[in-house]
């Protein structure tokens, strides 16, 4: 909270920048894009009950007409090929200075690609539109569907599956029937293991951050 309040400050000092809404989760914030219709929606990847690369596909499938921009800590290309197979416009790490910050969001809104220097360089060989995910534990977008994720998450985050159920919106049963494919798909077969998968996979950390949307 403390991070995301000292981050709202600095950007609204810059005097052409409106901080509409803030979200704690993931699912947060695609509900306050769906209604609020931002332009530009600064996303952390690892966010609680719903991870930012999730949240932002579905935010780009619900208000194709927002941007998302990525300020992360990882700076991986694995990380970087999934939120942009997900369609975010920039990526950004944490360690960037204000200013950086500010210029990104600036590029992203006129509707240009922004990435930090480091990533930029190793990307420069790369057509963003050609880009694969990579056959790995933190791939598993091509290996499980939107709602699979979703369950893995809140199954790693400790969710009981009447918890699931109604955060989801879907009946205990179906939880359960999800749960089942999951460690059908990925060959794991405890809670334990799908939590281990998931810190892996960058879904979840063992101390989830929050962000500022």
């Amino acid at each position: 909270m403390v991070v995301r309040q000292g981050l709202r400050a600095l950007l609204e000092a810059e005097g052409d920048l409106e901080i509409i809404a803030e979200a704690q989760t993931g699912r947060e914030a695609v509900q306050l894009t769906k209604k609020l219709r931002p332009a530009v929606v600064l996303m952390d990847i690892a966010l609680p009950v719903l991870n930012g690369v999730e949240a932002t596909r579905q935010i780009l499938k619900a208000v194709p007409a927002t941007r998302v921009l990525i300020l992360s800590a990882y700076g991986d290309d694995a990380y970087v090929e999934q939120v942009m197979a997900a369609g975010a416009a920039g990526y950004l790490l944490k360690q960037s200075s204000l200013a950086a910050l500010a210029h990104a969001i600036r590029q992203v809104e006129a509707g240009k690609a922004f990435f930090s220097p480091s990533i930029s360089r190793r990307m420069t060989a790369l057509d963003r539109k050609s880009l694969k995910p990579r056959a790995s534990a933190k791939n598993i977008l091509t290996r499980l569907s939107p709602r699979e994720l979703e369950v893995l998450q809140l199954v790693a985050e400790g969710g009981a599956n009447k918890q699931i159920a109604a955060e989801l919106g879907i009946s205990v049963k179906t939880v359960e029937k999800h749960r089942q494919r999951l460690m059908e798909k990925l060959n794991i077969h405890d809670i334990a293991g799908l939590t281990r998968y998931a810190i892996a996979a960058g879904i979840i950390e063992s101390s989830v951050q929050l962000t500022i949307v």
